[in-house]
């Protein structure tokens, strides 16, 4: 990467839609210089686009608002990196092995010839490949994460497999390029790419278990030697315990504002008797309890299914998410699992510019962006090119030069106030003939 470059990505889950852009520099570096993002809680479920319709119009103003931004304009963007989440995610373990000439030396196209084979592994024929992430290679008796250089005639490696279903990344390409007319630069497996960018290579190497608790999933990602080991996706997270609380006659948004502000994961010592409006705060206290100690529980024994004990993790449990944030939630892991728990955090050299995002709520589209950034060479944003006016006395040209390239308009609602104040404009203005329509402005 020789000069800065901008790039943008988008993050699609069941609580939010979240967009920023970013400049990335030669050092490594990347700034985030605009975040915009909009609630989404029946459109997309389970990370799955349900609505397209009304997905793509908050993406729609998620790009339109960023493009306003004076870090922005008067650049437009034209692709995204996009996140791939949510509960068809997981990983599936496979080996691929290659005799080689004695004496070869292991070059990348060795390796790469390896992650082919790998890529093209016998699959459920319901299910996707979107990535494949080495755990070790085998070269005859010697066992290494950098085989790069080695010496011998077979090697072997053993890989996860990255599947979800087709349609998480068929509905996203429909809105995306279909709706938007928006170039989709690449998908990046969202907590691969997170777990990369906020664990340290030290605690990977220690062994360590990352925990995203989304709204409508838990994602588990356990990483031993250095290498992920096991990864999965739970499908619960933090709306079950707000739409518990619905059972306590409120609304959802009244259910979550009541989780947020009183609700705890640890029992209390002494049942209060408080009464929160109408409603007690220990039937609250219960519910949120009850579905914590659930969820944790489920987390506990994904140690169990990728085959390690506690003892294996030293590197304890790093947690994020708006589900961590739950009061108690990373004391009762503590209680339960035996491991220290901490927040993860956004390392140095992801710098956030916008105010407008809080690095403990765009980890997930961050790690995105940085993803793109680092692996590959695509700028996202482009500057319009001003055709130059002709000169006094010259026929202007019949097409402008150098102009770039022109995608689909943006959709807008036609029921927001901006297109009926447009609509009732046009009426106002319009030619004698027309002047029949007595409707008003609005």
């Amino acid at each position: 990467m020789s000069e800065e470059r901008y790039i943008a990505a988008i993050e699609i889950s069941s609580s939010k839609v979240i967009g920023v852009v970013g400049r990335a520099h030669p050092g490594g570096q990347v700034d985030i210089i605009a975040v915009e993002q909009e609630k989404s809680i029946e459109g997309v479920r389970y990370g799955i686009i349900q609505n397209l319709e009304d997905t793509s119009l908050r993406i729609a103003r998620i790009l339109e608002k960023m493009e306003r931004r004076s870090s922005v304009a008067p650049r437009k963007i034209k692709s995204l990196f996009v996140g791939l989440s949510g509960r068809s995610l997981r990983s599936i373990p496979t080996t691929v092995k290659l005799n080689l000439p004695d004496e070869t030396e292991i070059t990348d196209d060795i390796l790469e010839r390896l992650r082919k084979d790998a890529n093209a592994a016998a699959i459920d024929n319901t299910l996707e490949i979107v990535d494949v992430e080495p755990r070790r290679y085998r070269i005859g008796k010697l066992e290494t994460f950098s085989p790069k250089g080695a010496i011998g005639n077979e090697i072997q490696a053993d890989y996860d497999i990255v599947v979800c279903r087709p349609e998480l990344k068929r509905n996203i390409q429909r809105v995306v390029q279909d709706k938007l007319g928006i170039d989709i630069c690449g998908f990046v497996v969202t907590p691969l790419a997170t777990a990369h960018l906020i664990l340290t290579p030290e605690e990977k190497r220690l062994g360590c278990m990352m925990v995203d608790i989304g709204a409508e999933t838990t994602t588990v990602c356990i990483f031993q030697r250095g290498a992920l080991h096991y990864f999965a996706t739970l499908p619960f997270g933090g709306r079950n315990i707000t739409r518990d609380l619905t059972s306590l006659s409120m609304l959802e948004e009244r259910a979550e504002e009541i989780k947020i502000t009183s609700g705890n994961a640890i029992a209390p010592e002494n049942p209060s008797s408080i009464n929160l409006n109408g409603i007690k705060y220990a039937d609250v206290s219960k519910l949120v309890v009850a579905r914590s100690e659930e969820i944790v529980a489920n987390i506990a024994e994904q140690i169990v299914y990728a085959g390690v004990k506690e003892k294996d993790l030293p590197g304890g449990i790093i947690c994020i998410g708006g589900g961590s944030k739950l009061n108690g939630i990373g004391q009762l892991m503590t209680t339960q699992m035996g491991l220290p728990v901490k927040i993860g955090r956004l390392p140095s050299y992801v710098h956030i510019e916008d105010v407008k995002g809080p690095s403990s709520e765009i980890i997930e589209v961050a790690s995105i962006l940085y993803a793109g950034a680092t692996h590959s060479d695509a700028v996202c944003l482009e500057t319009p090119v001003q055709p130059e006016l002709p000169k006094i006395g010259e026929a202007p040209d019949d097409e402008p030069q150098n102009t770039p390239k022109q995608r689909p308009e943006r959709r807008i609602n036609p029921n927001s106030l901006t297109s009926r104040i447009k609509s009732g404009l046009s009426r106002l203005f319009s030619a004698p003939e027309d002047d029949d329509d007595e409707s008003g402005l609005l």
